[in-house]
């Protein structure tokens, strides 16, 4: 699993351009699935028939990771750019990126550091001060080689790191889009949905389009999520840990997520001997945002793998905090084969019996 993680945080995604990355993943589940079709703001569906009728579980892990869009030229032949998802501005200047589907190199670029003054100096550069440097030194040059529009991407190689830890970019999260592809080799009582999506960065979009579709009975987010447990962060302000396994919440910015099931999952966590932890904090957010609130309604929970410096091109991962999501998601998806009644609807409109 972990040479698929490898593959997926090599190929290049930004969102509202997952092509590359739905490709990989199709070929990947080809001969797994009973059905997979792209809909179409273009999430990758994937259906497994369970046993029996009657009983829905969505699966949904995001393909598109943040980056950069090209908005213009300058006369000396810099890029202009904006950010496609949310990206710390301090981290930017210096850092290589891939421009467009030639995958141009560049560096981001500011004004040099012995030209500003004092002030300057203590103060964030803003993203509208800097520019993508391909080593053009005109605009038609830069026009050449790269187009209006096109989208630029942190490059970063998967490396493997000091004990049982890897970095890469796009760790959000195409470590949910590796377990997804692994529990897809596996068959269960009910019907399953496993839905790749699309523009999660940009505001959930791509899992709103396809909970509408599928109209699941509940739904498990497979996420990449935030890991502060790092110096000058004290511990009671850690949103996960490093190496303490796979992570659940109870609430974020965008979900409340259902206790019942969130419960459950933890319960078969312990059951199983999984490692497991609480995110401690209620930022961020992700697909449940979206597949929650889906017509009437929908029982949602998040598994996710914790990530320092997310949304960079540094993002660092456990392997046995990957290992133990995975796991996780088998044990819960399989656990749930003896307890549909528990979280079955009712009726049509989806309320529970009172």
């Amino acid at each position: 699993m972990l040479d698929i993680l490898k593959e997926l945080t090599d190929i290049n995604g930004v969102s509202g351009d997952e092509g590359d990355v739905r490709e990989y993943i199709k070929k990947q589940i080809e001969g797994y699935v009973d059905e997979a079709r792209v809909d179409r703001i273009g999430n990758l569906i994937a259906y497994k028939k369970g046993k029996t009728s009657g009983f829905t579980v969505m699966l949904s892990a995001h393909m598109d990771e943040v980056g950069f869009i090209v908005t213009g030229f300058s006369e000396n032949g810099n890029i202009k750019f904006q950010p496609v998802g949310g990206i710390d501005e301090r981290i930017l200047p210096g850092k290589r990126v891939l421009v467009g589907k030639r995958k141009i190199p560049g560096i981001i670029g500011s004004k040099p550091v012995h030209l500003l003054e004092k002030e300057e100096r203590e103060k964030v550069v803003k993203i509208k001060d800097m520019y993508i440097d391909i080593g053009c030194d005109s605009k038609d040059c830069a026009e050449d080689l790269v187009k209006l529009g096109d989208y630029a991407v942190f490059f970063s190689e998967f490396t493997e790191l000091g004990n049982n830890t890897v970095k890469a970019k796009a760790l959000d999260d195409r470590a949910g889009c590796a377990v997804l592809i692994e529990i897809l080799r596996q068959r269960f009582d009910f019907d399953l949905y496993a839905c790749f999506t699309v523009q999660e960065e940009v505001g959930l979009r791509g899992a709103e389009v396809a909970a509408y579709s599928i109209r699941p009975d509940i739904a498990v987010v497979i996420e990449g999520t935030t890991c502060s447990d790092v110096p000058g962060i004290s511990r009671q302000n850690f949103s996960t840990e490093l190496g303490k396994g796979a992570a659940l919440a109870i609430m974020d910015r965008t979900s409340y997520y259902d206790k019942e099931l969130v419960d459950f999952i933890y319960n078969t966590a312990k059951k199983n001997n999984i490692d497991v932890q609480f995110k401690q904090t209620t930022t961020g957010g992700n697909d449940a945002g979206k597949i929650q609130t889906s017509r009437t309604g929908v029982r949602v929970a998040a598994i996710s793998v914790p990530c320092r410096y997310i949304h960079s091109p540094v993002s660092i991962m456990n392997i046995k905090d990957f290992e133990s999501c995975s796991k996780l998601v088998a044990a819960t998806l399989k656990e749930l084969e003896s307890s549909v009644d528990m979280f079955k609807k009712a009726g049509n409109g989806g309320e529970k019996n009172v």
